[in-house]
C-alpha cells in the first residue's frame, strides 16, 4: 500500500487534504482498448512455427482414427491453431497488428473430417478501403495449408457503437464516428465537402448520416433532394425521424419547415442540441456535420454534447481564409479533435494544358505544415461541382468516376483509416472509485493514471460562479468546502472535458488539461494500471 499525497494547490495557502491510499491492484480504466490475441496465435508467431506436411499427416491420422468426441475434438482444435497461424500473417496496415490479435477472426468452424474451414472476418467498418484485399488473402493463406480442401470467408463490420465509454444521449449512441466538417469561414465551400463526403462514405458501403448544423443558412435542403422534406416527429418516443435521400439519413433545420432562423444565440445553441440529440439515427457508421461558419456557441454546444471522432477542415487559397482557418483548427486542438485532413477547395482550373491558380498557393499546405495535419486534397474550380449543389445531385452521384469523385474517394479512405487509428487509442477516462474516496483520472496514450481528492477537484473550480471574471478574485473560499465532500455524477462532455455534479446542486465542467494541471500542482505520484488481461 502506498499513500498519495493529494493536496490543494498551492494558491489557496491551506492545510493538505486527506491521504488517500492506492490499492494493489488498479482495474482497467474505462475506453481501453483490449487486443485479444490467440495464445496459439501469439505463441508460433513467438517461435517461428508453422505446420509441417508431416504435422498435417498426423492430424488427419489421428482425426481417422478417433473413437471419441474428446479426440476428435482435440484434432479439432489443433487444426483450428493451424488456421489461425496462417491467418496471423495478414497484417492491417493501418494498426501494424496481424489479424488474429486485432480480434478480426470470427466463428472459426473446422469440418470433422478436417477439410473445410469457414470463418468470418469482422472488420472495424463495413467502409474499410482494403476489405477486398483481406478476403482474397485469408482465402489464400488458408487454402495454402495441405489438409484444406474448401475455405468459406464472410466479411462482416462491427457493430455501431461510440468510441467514448461515458454516457451519450440517446439518439447518439449507436453512431460510431462523428466527423466535424469546418470551416470557421462562409463561402469556401463547407457544404459541398461534407455532402459529397457523406455520399463518398456510403458508397464505400458505410451507413451514413449528414447533419446541418447551420441555422442561420441550411445548406442541405438545396444540396440533396429528398422525397420527403419534412422531418416528422414519432408520437410515442417524442423522436425525430431523420429524412433520406439515397441511402443517407439527414436532418436539417431546413427541414423542420421553419426555413432559415432568426432568433437569438442562447435559443440556437437550443435548437441545435434537440435536433442532433432527438434525431433517431439509427445505427450509423459515419455522422458527418456541416459546421455553421464560425468558432462561437454552437461550435462549443456541438463539442459538448457529441464525441467528435474527428474534423476535416475546408479552406481555399487565399490568406484570407488560411487566418480564420487556424481559429478553427486551433478551437478544435482545445477541445481535443483531432483534425485529420485539409481539403483545399478552389485551387485551380486547367485550360490549353496549363494549370492556373487565380486566387495563389499555399494556403492549405500552410495548415498543414503549421498545425501538423497529415493529408492535404485540393478540389479545382469546376462548374459541374458547384452545379450539382444546386441541382440536388451531390457531385460523387452525379459522376462517380470523375476527377473529383476519385479527389473525395481518396478523402474518404482517409477519414476512414484516421478515425479507426483514433478509436483504438485509449482516451482519458475519469471515474470516482467509492472504495478509497478519490477521483480517478486515466492519462491518455499511457497506461499510467492519477488521483485527486474530490475536494481539491471542487475548491479549484474556475467557472464564473467560483472566480470574480473582472477581478480574478476567488468566491468560494477554501473552507466552504468539506473535506468530506463527493461528487454525486460524473460524466463526459465531449472529448475535452467532464461535467461533475455535487451535492449542493453545483455541476462542474473540469477539462481534461485543468485535471492534469492540478495533479502537477498538487505534486501526485502516478500509479500504473494495472495489465490489460486478453
Amino acid at each position: 500500500m502506498r499513500n498519495l499525497r493529494a493536496a490543494a494547490p498551492a494558491s489557496f495557502l491551506a492545510p493538505p487534504a486527506p491521504p488517500l491510499l492506492l490499492p494493489p491492484s488498479t482495474p482497467t480504466p474505462r475506453g481501453a482498448f483490449t487486443a485479444k490475441a490467440s495464445p496459439a496465435a501469439a505463441a508460433a508467431q513467438a517461435h517461428g512455427w508453422c505446420p509441417s506436411p508431416r504435422r498435417v499427416g498426423r492430424l488427419r491420422r489421428r482425426a481417422g482414427a478417433a473413437s471419441s468426441s474428446g479426440n476428435l475434438l482435440a484434432s479439432v482444435e489443433d487444426a483450428k491453431k493451424d488456421v489461425l497461424v496462417a491467418l496471423s500473417q495478414i497484417i492491417d496496415p493501418d494498426f501494424g497488428t496481424d489479424i488474429v490479435s486485432c480480434g478480426f477472426v470470427k466463428d472459426l468452424e473446422i469440418s470433422e473430417a478436417l477439410e473445410e474451414v469457414s470463418f468470418r472476418l469482422e472488420l472495424t467498418t463495413p467502409a474499410c478501403p482494403i476489405k477486398d484485399m483481406f478476403e482474397e488473402k485469408a482465402n489464400e493463406v488458408v487454402a495454402a495449408l495441405p489438409w484444406v480442401k474448401k475455405v468459406n470467408v464472410t466479411m462482416s463490420a462491427q457493430p455501431a457503437q461510440p468510441a467514448y465509454a461515458g454516457e451519450l444521449p440517446e439518439g447518439l449512441q449507436k453512431i460510431s464516428n462523428i466527423i466535424a466538417v469546418s470551416s470557421c469561414k462562409g463561402g469556401v465551400g463547407k457544404s459541398t465537402v461534407a455532402v459529397n463526403l457523406a455520399y463518398t462514405l456510403a458508397g464505400m458501403g458505410a451507413r451514413v448520416g449528414i447533419f446541418d448544423a447551420d441555422v442561420f443558412g441550411p445548406s442541405l435542403p438545396t444540396m440533396v433532394s429528398p422525397e420527403n422534406r419534412l422531418l416528422v416527429m414519432n408520437p410515442e418516443s417524442r423522436s425525430i425521424l431523420p429524412t433520406e435521400y439515397l441511402g443517407v439519413k439527414m436532418v436539417s433545420f431546413g427541414f423542420a419547415g421553419q426555413g432559415r432562423a432568426i432568433m437569438r444565440g442562447p435559443m440556437v445553441s437550443g435548437v441545435i442540441n434537440q435536433l442532433l440529440t432527438t434525431t433517431d439515427w439509427g445505427e450509423l457508421d459515419y455522422l458527418v456535420i456541416d459546421m455553421p461558419p464560425g468558432t462561437g456557441d454552437i461550435h462549443l454546444t456541438l463539442c459538448q454534447v457529441a464525441p467528435l471522432t474527428a474534423a476535416v477542415i475546408v479552406t481555399t487559397p487565399q490568406k484570407l481564409a488560411f487566418i480564420d482557418v487556424a481559429k478553427g483548427v486551433r478551437m478544435f486542438s482545445k477541445l481535443k479533435v483531432p483534425c485529420v485532413a485539409v481539403v483545399e477547395n478552389m485551387c485551380y482550373f486547367d485550360a490549353d494544358g496549363k494549370r492556373f491558380y487565380p486566387f495563389g498557393q499555399g494556403s492549405g499546405a500552410q495548415v498543414v505544415q503549421q498545425f501538423g495535419i497529415p493529408h492535404l486534397f485540393d478540389l479545382p474550380i469546376r462548374p459541374t461541382l458547384s452545379a450539382s449543389g444546386d441541382t440536388g445531385i451531390p457531385e460523387v452521384v452525379a459522376d462517380p468516376q470523375g476527377d473529383v469523385a476519385k479527389t473525395f474517394q481518396n478523402l474518404g479512405v482517409c477519414v476512414v483509416q484516421q478515425c479507426a487509428k483514433i478509436r483504438q487509442q485509449v482516451s482519458t477516462a475519469v471515474s470516482y472509485d467509492r472504495s478509497i474516496r478519490a477521483i480517478r483520472v486515466k492519462v491518455p496514450d499511457s497506461d499510467e493514471e492519477f488521483l485527486l481528492h474530490p475536494a481539491t477537484v471542487r475548491r479549484n473550480d474556475r467557472s464564473a460562479q467560483s472566480v470574480d471574471e473582472w477581478t480574478g478574485e476567488q468566491k468560494v473560499q477554501y473552507g466552504d468546502i468539506p473535506e468530506d465532500i463527493e461528487p454525486e455524477e460524473i460524466r463526459p462532455m465531449g472529448n475535452y472535458a467532464v461535467s461533475i455534479t455535487w451535492p449542493d446542486g453545483f455541476s462542474q465542467i473540469a477539462p481534461y488539461d485543468q485535471l492534469e494541471m492540478l495533479e502537477r500542482l498538487v505534486d501526485v505520484p502516478r500509479a500504473t494500471t494495472a495489465a490489460v488481461s486478453s
